[in-house]
């Protein structure tokens, strides 16, 4: 009786909703697209809708300013329902993740407190690091003493990872629903990272991938695409996609031919993808890779659906976290966690904030926790499948990264797949051709980094803990890649430059000061100064800024009386010709005389003797190494 009346107030609501949807859309009539564009064309006033308007991705493909349902028409995968081919909107019905943190192990006793601590404060995947050189069966015990395997998933990696896989698997004989990975990636994490001196052989990595398929239970994955390294190492969204599908193809390839039956061989797969600071893209990027993946299995006709089902870990980016102004990192974690969350994963690891120069802290891994459960019970974002499904934006984003990765992944599969188009050096040119144009556009500022090359601190010196080796200086990193007859990839850090100047900065002893000599116009003066206390800040130099002196005499009184090195004039255009050579004349050689802006008389200051001028077309990064320079630092 309960249920009939419910189901008939339900099926009343709908009616009524319905009824005042009607009521509302009536008030505003369509209006087609033709109509917008002449309005958007008339606003514009003869500028370049192209250039103003549509944004021309990193990837290579067009952002369009807006969208509308009609752009769906042409997508195929619009109306596929959660959990259904080709996954587009999740592997299954709902959006639940698990929230993982990793632990080093070095002790198996220590490990495993800190292991209980982890899962009494809500993690849900283990990821465990095996560190120790000679790992036991009493370790693994020990490691694992309190802990449901039943229950929590055990991710394991580490050098000895085949080893400690054996054990696992012996550990977890009869406990049907042990659910266990086992980080063994020698395309990727060994080939691409490591490069030809990675030992053992691909091949006989593969082998052993087969016999613990033999051994393992159903839940238990051995065959690990690490992704998020192509992604650390600078490559580009659809880069990262297409090189991880390339590699996922590769496993997929030599484990049916050392002969698993394709659902064994797919299901055995776990992909690893990082979430950067583009927002929409990231979310964007986890649904177009369940649906390329999907696809590519399909073509093997596997005998059940859910082997095309894509296992995808997600971490949070460690190419943009900074040493400098570390809390900025925990901003950057909890966007990113939401995208991946929207996006749809398995599981989530957030990066802790201080992990730029140093194990993290009891205190930085609680914070990484808790930005997930966080998204989880206090804003639900696991209650609802692909909250992103049907918004025309990112609809059309899917469809567009999709169709990036897939040309990608066709090229490398035409050059005989991953393996073959890394030995030729495929991989690495288009990896390093983006990471040098993300360099290029985080010394120039077109690619901000809060706190690194914008908006820096000016009172921060570097912490104790941080020094030229745990910033990530590049150097030989111990394994052997250097003797690599290959090329490898190179995770680093976007902020790597910046940092290492202003660490040289702070650790010369000295402190180095730019003045704010403002004058003339007082908004273009404050303006400038502005301006130029961020642009000098970014290397650590200290600033004296200023609100405004009435005369060009009196700002260079107080200039050379606060004995700053650097000496900049922040006044308009017009003032210029006049009061930078009052400024270089009494100043003389007793500080670096800078203007500030890039004025229309800048010749001819230039023929008085004024030689510096800082404005937004200077590469940053350049001109600031040439300023410590002539600080003699």
């Amino acid at each position: 009786m309960w249920l009939q009346k419910r189901d008939e107030n339900q099926k009343i609501y709908r009616i009524m909703a319905k009824q005042n949807r009607e009521k509302l859309f009536a008030e505003f009539p369509p209006v087609a697209t033709e109509q917008w564009e002449k309005v958007i064309e008339a606003d514009l006033k003869g500028a370049d809708y192209q250039k103003k308007l549509v944004w021309r991705t990193a990837e290579g493909f067009s952002v369009r300013p807006y969208y509308r349902a009609e752009d769906l028409k042409q997508i195929a995968f619009a109306d596929s329902a959660s959990g259904e081919f080709p996954f587009v909107r999740g592997v299954k019905k709902c959006n639940g993740w698990k929230v993982h943190q990793t632990i080093d192990v070095l002790s198996a006793g220590e490990a495993n407190r800190q292991a209980l601590n982890a899962l009494a404060a809500g993690v849900e995947s283990l990821g465990l690091s095996i560190l120790t050189p000679e790992f036991t069966a009493a370790d693994l015990d020990a490691l694992l003493d309190g802990i449901d395997i039943a229950a929590t998933e055990l991710v394991f990696c580490g050098p000895e990872v085949v080893k400690v896989a054996e054990l696992a698997v012996e550990k977890a004989k009869g406990v049907e629903e042990a659910k266990m990975s086992f980080i063994i990636d020698p395309i990727i994490n060994g080939l691409s990272l490591r490069g030809a001196t990675a030992l053992p052989s691909i091949d006989d990595r593969i082998a052993d991938i087969v016999a613990l398929v033999g051994k393992g239970g159903k839940k238990m994955r051995f065959a690990a695409v690490g992704g998020h390294h192509i992604h650390n190492s600078g490559a580009a969204i659809t880069q990262e996609l297409a090189f991880a599908l390339a590699a996922g193809h590769d496993y997929l390839v030599k484990l049916t031919e050392a002969g698993l039956a394709v659902d064994e061989a797919a299901r055995t797969i776990r992909f690893s993808l990082a979430v950067g600071a583009n927002y929409f893209m990231e979310i964007a990027k986890m649904r177009a890779a369940r649906m390329l993946w999907a696809n590519i299995v399909a073509q093997y006709n596997p005998n059940r659906g859910c082997a095309a089902k894509m296992r995808i870990h997600a971490v949070t980016s460690r190419w943009n976290i900074s040493a400098y102004d570390q809390y900025v990192n925990m901003l950057r974690g909890a966007t990113e966690a939401m995208s991946a969350t929207v996006g749809g994963v398995h599981s989530l690891e957030v990066t802790p904030f201080d992990a730029a120069y140093g194990k993290p802290t009891d205190f930085s891994s609680r914070i990484a926790r808790n930005v997930q459960l966080l998204l989880k019970n206090e804003s639900h974002f696991d209650r609802v499948a692909d909250p992103a499904g049907g918004s025309y934006y990112i609809e059309n984003l899917t469809a567009a990264i999709a169709e990036s990765a897939w040309n990608l992944f066709k090229e490398v599969e035409s050059r005989g797949g991953y393996i073959e188009a890394f030995k030729a050096g495929f991989i690495q040119d288009a990896v390093e051709a983006s990471a040098a144009k993300r360099d290029m556009n985080i010394a120039t500022r077109r690619e901000i980094l809060v706190g690194t090359n914008q908006y820096p601190n000016f009172e921060e010196k570097a912490a104790k803990e941080v020094d030229f080796h745990t910033i990530g200086v590049r150097a030989a990193c111990g394994c052997g890649c250097e003797r690599s007859s290959l090329r490898v990839l190179k995770p680093y850090r976007g902020a790597l430059a910046f940092e290492e100047l202003r660490l040289q900065v702070d650790r010369s002893g000295r402190n180095p000061r730019a003045f704010m000599l403002t004058c003339g116009s007082l908004a273009m003066a404050r303006a400038r100064a502005q301006f130029s206390s961020n642009f000098f800040a970014c290397a650590g130099i200290r600033i004296i800024d200023n609100n405004f002196f009435a005369s060009v005499e009196e700002g260079c009184r107080a200039a050379l009386e606060s004995g700053a090195e650097i000496v900049v004039v922040c006044a308009s255009d017009d003032d210029y010709a006049a009061a930078a050579p009052q400024v270089r004349q009494i100043v003389g050689d007793r500080a670096i005389v800078v203007v500030a802006g890039a004025p229309a008389c800048q010749s001819e200051l230039e023929a008085q003797g004024i030689k510096n001028f800082i404005s937004v077309r200077s590469n940053l990064l350049e001109t600031l190494r040439e300023y410590v320079r002539m600080l003699n630092i």
